[in-house]
């Protein structure tokens, strides 16, 4: 056998397939070729000693913004997702059907990572976020008329190889203050039912309750089938998954769950909390998905990108296998594409990270200002997208972001005594 590249010794861990061991694996025309033990080939064009690493699937983040120099939260794929081992992205909702071509052509179409998205009830996505002098968050949601349902239809059907999903950000302050909340919740639910899309939703300080006893009366996670999308699920906002005074996680959440919705990290700059967290581990709550929410605002901290997310939850005692399938296998089936993405099967993507499992002895801050103190670091050391080998970089150091930190902790104690 004739193969470009050949991973040799590393632990494989690729949970679509229930693999988890030493093992090699065989790169050919951007495909996997072969994966097993000791694998013989005639010739290479690159070999990798992976002998103490772990070697997963292409890691994919389900919630970015990279509509770079569109909107204010676009971060460059390339330097912010796959130089830190990242081979594809799901940008959640930067872009909505009017904005969504420049997406396509000059973001999608050009950069090397993959790039995938869920297009945004809102006609303009987020394109205005941040535009009143800096005091507004964008209020998408504010104007009716741009809540665009045969838009949004047309659109998809114009673009089915990218658009995932559609978005809709369930927060009262970008919805009128909440007047336009249950409305454009009900229009992205119809284009979600009609173009047999997940939707994903933003769901943090809304007068759209968790659950409700009336089945006609639309709640959140509560409205939402199975293989729907409930991003931000750790934060501790009025509207989290888990009750301030209790800890314990709210019921309706747990019948999601049980009918298949699913719960993703979106760790964002407002979106993780160390306590949410910790109360869900500890009533055995993981994530089904882990991503970060990556954007301008948070990658130098606290997100910083997707394996330092990673490891906020092998932290809080998330088995690493079960920490990489909701990096991998997960994701790739939310977005429809187990069969090219999200495995090491033969013949599929030769997507490819490699980890390092390093023993660290630092702090990583949540977005509300606590921090906890960590032991172990998931870092990329290598990655291939398509089978073509790409540079990784490493995020800012020391961990925690000090300024960053400070900023939080303020915005917190304001936030406490609003």
């Amino acid at each position: 056998m004739e193969v470009d590249l050949i991973i040799r010794g590393g632990r494989v861990i690729d949970p679509a397939n229930n693999i988890d061991d030493i093992l090699d694996v065989a790169v050919k025309d951007g495909k996997i070729a072969a994966l097993g033990a000791n694998l013989q080939v005639e010739s290479t064009t690159s070999e990798y000693d992976a002998s103490g690493l772990l070697v997963t699937p292409g890691l994919i983040d389900l919630h970015v913004h990279v509509y770079e120099y569109s909107t204010p939260l676009g971060v460059n794929p390339d330097t912010s997702c796959l130089a830190r081992g990242v081979t594809t992205v799901v940008d959640a909702g930067s872009a909505g059907c009017g904005t969504f071509p420049g997406l396509r052509k000059y973001i999608a179409e050009k950069s090397k990572t993959r790039v995938l998205a869920f297009l945004h009830i809102s006609a303009h996505g987020l394109a205005a976020f941040g535009c009143a002098a800096g005091k507004s968050t964008g209020g998408e949601c504010d104007a009716i008329q741009h809540l665009d349902v045969q838009g949004c239809l047309d659109t998809v059907e114009q673009n089915r190889d990218l658009i995932v999903g559609i978005k809709i950000r369930l927060t009262a302050n970008v919805a009128d203050q909440g007047r336009n909340e249950h409305e454009a919740y009900r229009r992205a639910l119809e284009v979600s039912e009609k173009t047999g899309l997940p939707l994903m939703t933003h769901h943090t300080i809304s007068t759209v309750p968790l659950h409700s006893e009336d089945a006609k009366e639309l709640s959140c996670p509560g409205s939402l089938k199975k293989g729907d999308i409930y991003t931000h699920s750790f934060h501790s906002f009025s509207s989290s998954i888990v009750d301030q005074a209790t800890k314990k996680i709210d019921p309706g959440v747990w019948l999601a769950k049980k009918r298949g919705v699913i719960f993703d990290v979106g760790h964002g700059q407002g979106s993780f909390a160390w306590w949410v967290a910790e109360s869900c581990a500890e009533q055995n709550f993981w994530p089904d998905v882990i991503s970060t929410d990556l954007h301008s605002g948070n990658t130098m901290g606290p997100a910083y990108d997707l394996p330092i997310v990673m490891s906020k939850f092998y932290h809080i005692g998330m088995p690493i296998l079960e920490v990489v399938k909701a990096v991998t296998a997960t994701p790739a089936a939310a977005v429809g594409a187990s069969d090219q993405i999200g495995s090491l099967s033969v013949g599929s993507c030769a997507d490819i990270t490699v980890l390092r499992e390093k023993v660290v002895d630092l702090e990583l801050e949540d977005t509300i200002g606590e921090v906890r103190e960590v032991k172990k670091l998931l870092q990329p050391v290598a990655v291939w997208r398509e089978g073509m080998t790409h540079a990784v970089t490493s995020p800012p150091e020391p961990f925690p972001n000090k300024a960053i930190l400070a900023d939080m902790m303020k915005s917190a104690h304001i936030l406490a005594n609003m």
